[in-house]
């Protein structure tokens, strides 16, 4: 008889319960807590009277197996607030979710044979419709009591399901490709970059290495801006605390930003955002339409209080370098403005080798600022974009910020998995706070529009996206180490000091070891590195003005002109091309 189809969010969230079932068998004395269906998987958070190890979770795999085996229906129950009290007696959070439940809803309850669970559901009919070879427990971690770091810190185990074994190993591969791509692991092999909890969480320190990388990052990014009509601005990392009060980031933001210094009998606070400090430079003379459009570009970092839970590698962290711009542009403008952006965002996304892009259009939340009539001219204009693009595109109703309507566009990397990266962010509050003006055609003043907008994201996370697109193996015109000039003996060493010499005048970043290893461990080397090209240099090469090149992906070409290389690096390198 053909196995029915399961829905997997019931597959999961069945499975959960199953663990939780396996878990109270094994720590009778645990309380347990949520365990919700998650995208891949599923989750369950426990106290637990001891820290579990592997063997647990293996011992835990087991229990599952076996009640899964034993085919007991899933069995959904409606009860009054007294009874679930009584069933929960024992369990102190089923208690408290109990309580948080607004008067008047229906309490519901499932059970599956001894094991009981306040839960809405849903759920698979029976514990005969899991697959004892289809899951799989994968993590131990911890997690305060509603995420609150006040509250107790409980034990989550993760885990997967799949309706197949097939499915499952499947997605454990994908699972070992993630942790191969992992760009904490690669930052430290490839000695990238590195975090200091000692010296400050979530602060990131870019070794000569990562900063050759980040450094081609922006001066391309820089260049970009100026082909496309922006100049460049730098401001300051600090002001005063009425520009943050003008702003409104210390009625709205003030939790995420670090905490004031006090100088000059004066709040200073170091800055979470660009926005006001491009606003100062935009208020230092009056404004004409003539003068309008300003795009002012800033690789500006920002500092913010994110919590030390949430903290990881570069993809979150507390300073960061933001590729920002902001446009002050007439309504008349705003249009063309738009699809500018929305087509260099696109065109710089595509120069890193990003291809699938897809995008996200947010609109008015309940709560808003600004007219309705702007809002809706800025929702058609950034709709208008997209579609002229021909992006695939979602509408997420409300999902706008208070001040205005955006665009984000989302990447697929090499393994599918999708980054938020570009933004373009309307807005009508900050114009409306400082006072901005122009004068128009009319001579009447008249409030510009204001464009926030980035490109990347921000360099750290931009980074550590790309490293784990590239599983550490940069382009060409990314990589750090370009060529690696590997002599075969010392005979050949002097050659190949001058051959960096001359390849470093053609503007390529070129390494020569010159170590006692042999010249195969040299290779090894250069290959753990990921260098795209290695030169190998013996008495051949040095007489006639040859190399012998052993390429990253382990193709080799022997006795190469040495001018006809370079002429190839200069091409591979101009278009970008992976290699």
């Amino acid at each position: 008889m053909a196995k029915k189809e399961i829905d997997l969010e019931k597959l999961r969230h069945s499975t959960a319960h199953v663990m939780a079932e396996a878990v109270l068998e094994l720590f009778p004395t645990a309380q347990i807590a949520i365990g919700p269906a998650i995208e891949n998987g599923f989750y369950y958070d426990f106290e637990l009277p001891r820290a579990l190890t592997q063997e647990d979770l293996d011992a835990i795999s087991e229990k599952m197996r076996e009640i899964m085996k034993q085919g007991k229906p899933f069995i959904r129950k409606e009860v009054s607030r007294q009874e679930a009290r009584e069933m929960f007696k024992n369990q102190k959070y089923k208690l408290e979710l109990l309580d948080a439940i607004p008067e008047g809803e229906v309490v519901t309850v499932y059970n599956q044979g001894n094991f009981t669970d306040l839960c809405r559901g849903p759920h698979v009919d029976s514990t005969a419709d899991l697959v004892p070879d289809g899951f799989k427990l994968l993590n131990i971690a911890g997690a305060y009591w509603r995420g609150n770091e006040k509250n107790q810190m409980l034990t989550r185990i993760y885990g997967t399901a799949w309706p197949s074994a097939k499915e499952l190993r499947a997605y454990l591969d994908h699972l070992a490709d993630i942790e191969k791509r992992d760009h904490r692991k690669l930052g430290k092999e490839l000695d990238l970059f590195s975090l200091h909890e000692e010296a400050g969480p979530g602060l990131v320190y870019w070794h000569p290495r990562g900063a050759r990388i980040r450094q081609v990052i922006e001066d391309f990014w820089r260049a970009e801006h100026y082909k496309n009509g922006y100049e460049m601005v730098y401001t300051p990392h600090v002001g005063k605390s009425w520009l943050w009060e003008t702003s409104g980031h210390l009625g709205f933001y003030k939790e995420s930003m670090y905490p004031p210094m006090e100088m000059d009998n004066m709040d200073y606070y170091v800055k979470p955002m660009n926005c006001p400090f491009h606003i100062m430079i935009y208020q230092n003379d009056k404004k004409s339409y003539r003068d309008l459009p300003c795009r002012w570009a800033e690789l500006g970092t920002v500092y913010r209080y994110e919590k030390a839970g949430a903290l990881h590698g570069l993809m979150r962290v507390r300073g960061f370098t933001q590729d920002d711009a902001h446009l002050f542009v007439t309504p008349e403008q705003m249009d063309d403005e738009i699809m500018e952006v929305l087509r260099f965002s696109l065109s710089m996304l595509h120069s890193f080798g990003f291809k699938e892009i897809h995008a996200y259009i947010s609109t008015k939340p309940e709560k808003s600022v600004g007219e309705k009539e702007r809002w809706d001219a800025a929702t058609e204009a950034l709709t208008r974009a997209v579609e002229k693009e021909g992006l695939q595109y979602d509408i997420d109703e409300g999902g706008g910020a208070f001040y205005g309507p955006k665009i984000d566009l989302k990447i697929k990397d090499a393994i599918g998995r999708e980054w938020q990266l570009s933004t373009v962010q309307f807005d009508f509050n900050l114009p409306d706070r400082f006072n901005l003006t122009f004068v128009d055609k009319d001579g009447v003043e008249k409030r510009p529009y204001m464009i926030h907008r980035a490109l990347l994201g921000s360099i750290e996370r931009f980074f550590g996206v790309l490293i784990e697109h590239y599983a550490g193996a940069f382009p060409p015109w990314l990589a750090p180490d370009q060529i690696a000039i590997i002599p075969v003996a010392e005979v050949a060493y002097d050659y190949s000091k001058a051959l960096e010499k001359r390849l470093r005048m053609e503007g390529f970043r070129v390494v020569t070891d010159l170590s006692d290893d042999r010249m195969n461990a040299k290779i090894r080397k250069a290959q753990k590195m990921k260098t795209p090209y290695m030169l190998i240099i013996g008495e051949k090469e040095m007489a006639s003005d040859l190399v012998s090149i052993r390429y990253r992906n382990g193709k080799q070409v022997n006795g190469i002109p040495t001018s006809d290389f370079i002429k190839e690096v200069h091409k591979t390198v101009d278009s970008k091309e992976q290699i």
